[in-house]
């Protein structure tokens, strides 16, 4: 079964019955918002199931949208907090990808501007490291980015989209050894995207880190995950209360191979390993819960099918 990632969007009155269909259909619920009379569901939903999502959204007023970047998280990697870097081009992307259903987190490097200083220190690597894809936003020299950029890519083992100033086909030409995506012709920017041009840049973006995580989802799909992301989030808030008090809009993030636990490493990654999620199999037996190195929360690795022969 190959579930396909989807945005439900409709007014809160019956919602609920969107719910109850999409989990009788074997999908999952990702994130679940309401807003003033509004309501915004992302799911997983099986591929073949979605024309019947589509028929009961339209008496109740909503719609149903393929959101191929549903259930990733992305880092948005500025090269630096400083106002040339920071906030137009950056948040702009940042923003851009969330509408297609990806949780996105802004990286600005300590030492990221700069031909001859810039550098990569390990804690930045870490962090870009936890997330399903990064995309660095570089600046309008091609001679800075060919100097620079085999430093700040160094110790990164995630797929990378590779944005700059240069067309595409140069970046493609001066960035060796490649990396999975690129998109040209964003530069610095001094004010917001509002032109159909930049608009349209903004787009490309979101194709180049689609297709590059479809690359991804197919090398996983080679050795499948031991459990489903999504199914893992709901034992977890099933089975430790605490989640239910954080206060972030995801207090769990689904990643494509694991979760973000928005709680305390020391004091909850016990109970999340003791979790039993069905006949004595615990989340322990099947994942590495490991420290974040982004406020101490928790990351889930789920192990692959070949490591634990077990598919729950």
């Amino acid at each position: 079964m190959i579930l396909e990632p989807i945005t439900y969007s409709g007014g809160i009155y019956r919602h609920e019955e969107m719910v109850e269909l999409i989990e009788d259909l074997g999908g999952h619920i990702i994130q679940r918002q309401v807003i003033a009379g509004d309501v915004v569901i992302q799911a997983n939903v099986p591929r073949e199931d979605i024309g019947i999502l589509k028929e009961v959204a339209k008496p109740l007023l909503g719609s149903i949208t393929i959101s191929p970047l549903v259930g990733t998280e992305i880092a948005v990697v500025s090269m630096s907090l400083e106002i040339h870097h920071l906030p137009h081009t950056s948040c702009d992307v940042a923003e851009y990808l969330r509408r297609y259903g990806s949780k996105t987190n802004m990286v600005g490097l300590a030492r990221g501007f700069g031909k001859r200083i810039a550098n990569l220190n390990v804690e930045e690597r870490d962090v870009i490291n936890e997330h399903d894809g990064a995309i660095f936003l570089l600046g309008n020299f091609e001679e800075c980015i060919h100097y620079k950029f085999p430093t700040l890519r160094r110790g990164i083992h995630v797929p990378i989209v590779v944005t700059g100033g240069p067309s595409t086909e140069s970046l493609k030409k001066i960035i060796d050894p490649p990396v999975e995506g690129y998109v040209g012709g964003i530069g610095r920017l001094m004010h917001r995207y509002r032109r159909p041009e930049e608009l349209a840049k903004l787009e490309e973006i979101v194709a180049e880190i689609s297709r590059v995580l479809d690359v991804r989802r197919a090398e996983i799909a080679k050795d499948p995950l031991s459990i489903n992301p999504p199914r893992l989030m709901e034992v977890i808030k099933e089975q430790v209360s605490a989640i239910e008090e954080v206060t972030s809009p995801t207090p769990i993030t689904v990643q494509m191979t694991g979760l973000r636990v928005k709680l305390p490493y020391e004091t909850y990654a016990g109970a999340i390993r003791d979790c039993e999620i069905e006949d004595g199999i615990h989340i322990g037996d099947i994942a590495h819960i490991l420290p974040s190195r982004m406020r101490n929360y928790i990351i889930v690795r789920i192990k692959p099918f070949s490591e634990t022969n077990i598919v729950v």
